[in-house]
């Protein structure tokens, strides 16, 4: 398996793997082609360096996007991590945490202490996941949950 940084050629790659892995998640996600797409050139834009695509062989396992470039809340500068997925044929099989670690390792390239990012507060599943690399939640509005961890060892 090869993490290699996302480029614009792989935005209908995002798309139809974006639509596969949230289609139990109809709460969360975007539900048509185009705001699919319009979220992929809007991850790009905001920080194509922080976006990363899993392969194995020729297939797609999964992608994440995050941004060295947000201001928190608080008005902190940090690194905000807006997707995370894997497929589903690629799920348990360390996928998401490799994508996880080099979402880290770019934030502390990046200079970045914290890391935070937004969750499904139905979606337990997921944050089973990130508590697992030490995620705490901070915070809860609407639908959704926030949580944070530093990037300091």
């Amino acid at each position: 398996m090869i993490i290699r940084q996302v480029t614009y050629d792989d935005i209908d790659n995002f798309v139809e793997a974006y639509t596969k892995a949230y289609e139990d998640l109809d709460d969360y996600k975007y539900h048509t082609k185009k705001e699919v797409r319009n979220y992929f050139k809007w991850l790009y834009k905001r920080d194509k360096e922080g976006f990363f695509v899993a392969e194995e062989g020729d297939k797609i396992a999964g992608f994440a996007a995050s941004d060295a470039n947000w201001i928190n809340l608080k008005g902190e500068r940090i690194l905000e991590i807006h997707e995370i997925f894997v497929l589903k044929e690629f799920k348990r099989k360390g996928v998401g945490d490799r994508l996880l670690e080099k979402v880290f390792e770019y934030g502390i390239r990046q200079g970045r202490k914290s890391v935070e990012l937004w969750v499904g507060k139905t979606n337990f599943h997921a944050m089973r996941f990130y508590e697992k690399f030490g995620f705490k939640k901070i915070g809860e509005k609407g639908k959704w949950v926030k949580m944070r961890r530093s990037l300091i060892c």
